[in-house]
């Protein structure tokens, strides 16, 4: 017998992955470190000269 798709404990299971994954990458990307180099590179690029 096999099923053609995911129950609803997998897909509860899934959904609760993907919200703990997307949490953990909302915390690296609004951390200090990664806004502080994001500021840099675009003041960087917007200092230099042609």
């Amino acid at each position: 017998m096999g099923d053609a798709g995911m129950s609803t404990v997998e897909y509860a299971v899934g959904t609760v992955a993907a919200a703990a994954f997307a949490a953990v990458l909302y915390r690296i990307v609004t951390g200090d470190s990664v806004v502080t180099g994001l500021t840099d590179l675009v003041n960087s690029a917007l200092n230099t000269s042609f």
